[in-house]
C-alpha cells in the first residue's frame, strides 16, 4: 500500500508543475483518496485554494506573482486537468497581438469557452475576472481553436509555464466571438480599432467559419466591419454566400440602419470609412 501512495505521489508531481492546480475530480481519477490528499496538504505538497481544488506550491525562491496569474489558472485546466476549454473573443486577439487598450478600473476580463467549464473558477485569486461562454456561437463546434503558438498537445512538464502554448481561438473565429459581445460587453471603438489590425485573416478559414456561426448578428457585423476596412482578404469573401437572414435587426438605440447589411449601429459605423470620414 506504501508503494502505491509512493506512485501516487511521484505521479502527481511529475503532472503538475509548481504553481499549477488540481480539482478533486482529477485527483480522483488518478486514486488519489481525501485522506492523501489531506496528508499531502499536512506535508506541504498541496495547498487547500478553495473546496475541493489544491494547488502544488511554488518554491521559497517564487513570488505571488505566478500564482496570481490568470494564464496559470486556464493552462492548469487544458493542460493539466483536460477541461476541453480555450480562451477566445478579444482575450485570444490580445494574446495573439492583435488588440492593444486595456480597460481601465480593475482586472482585465478573460473570455473563456467550454461546455464544462468547473463552478470553482471564480474562487480562484487571479489578476483578471472570467466572463465564461458556452460554445452556441458554432453549433456546439470547436472549429477554428488551436494553441497560441501551434505546440503540440502539452509540452514537457520541465519547460516554464510561460513557454506552454495556451489553447485558444484562432484570430478568425475570435472576431467573431468579440463581435458577439457588442454592445453589451465590447466596445465598438475596440473592435473597430481591432479589426484594423486584421490585415493577414485567412479566406478560407473565415469562410468555413462563417457558414458554421449561427449568429445572424455576428454574420451581418462581420461584413459590416470588413467593408469599413477592406483589407485584402476582403475580396475572397462573398457575403452573399452565407445566411444573412431576412428583415432589419436593431442593436444600439439611437443608431443608423446599414443600409447594406440592414443592422442598426451607431451612425459612424453605417458607412464604409472613407464615406464617413469624407461626409456626404
Amino acid at each position: 500500500m506504501s508503494g502505491q501512495k509512493d506512485q501516487r505521489l511521484k505521479t502527481l508531481l511529475q503532472d503538475v508543475p509548481p504553481g499549477f492546480l488540481v480539482d478533486s475530480r482529477w485527483l480522483a481519477a488518478r486514486k488519489i483518496h481525501r485522506s492523501s490528499v489531506h496528508d499531502y496538504a499536512r506535508r506541504g505538497w498541496l495547498q487547500h485554494v478553495a473546496h475541493g481544488l489544491y494547488r502544488r506550491p511554488l518554491g521559497p525562491e517564487a513570488g505571488g506573482e505566478e500564482s496570481q496569474d490568470w494564464r496559470v489558472l486556464v493552462l492548469s485546466l487544458q493542460r493539466v486537468m483536460n477541461y476541453p476549454v480555450h480562451v477566445g473573443g478579444m482575450t485570444a486577439l490580445r494574446q495573439r497581438g492583435y488588440a492593444h487598450y486595456l480597460r481601465l478600473g480593475g482586472n482585465e476580463p478573460v473570455f473563456l469557452y467550454g461546455e464544462r467549464i468547473p463552478a470553482w473558477i471564480d474562487k480562484v485569486p487571479v489578476n483578471a475576472h472570467f466572463t465564461c461562454r458556452r460554445l452556441k456561437l458554432f453549433g456546439g463546434s470547436t472549429l477554428g481553436v488551436d494553441d497560441e503558438r501551434g505546440g503540440e498537445d502539452r509540452p514537457a512538464s520541465t519547460s516554464p509555464w510561460w513557454n506552454w502554448p495556451l489553447r485558444a481561438s484562432s484570430p478568425e473565429r475570435a472576431i467573431l466571438e468579440a463581435l458577439d459581445e457588442l454592445p453589451d460587453h465590447e466596445s465598438f471603438h475596440t473592435i473597430d480599432v481591432t479589426f484594423e489590425s486584421l490585415t493577414t485573416l485567412r479566406p478560407r478559414k473565415l469562410a468555413a467559419l462563417l457558414a458554421a456561426c449561427t449568429s445572424i448578428k455576428v454574420k451581418r457585423l462581420f461584413f459590416v466591419f470588413a467593408d469599413r476596412h477592406a483589407h485584402a482578404w476582403r475580396k475572397h469573401v462573398q457575403a452573399d454566400a452565407f445566411n444573412l437572414g431576412k428583415g432589419d435587426r436593431a442593436l444600439v438605440q439611437g443608431g443608423k440602419l446599414h443600409s447594406r447589411y440592414r443592422i442598426t449601429v451607431p451612425s459612424e459605423y453605417a458607412a464604409p470609412k472613407e464615406e464617413a470620414a469624407n461626409g456626404p
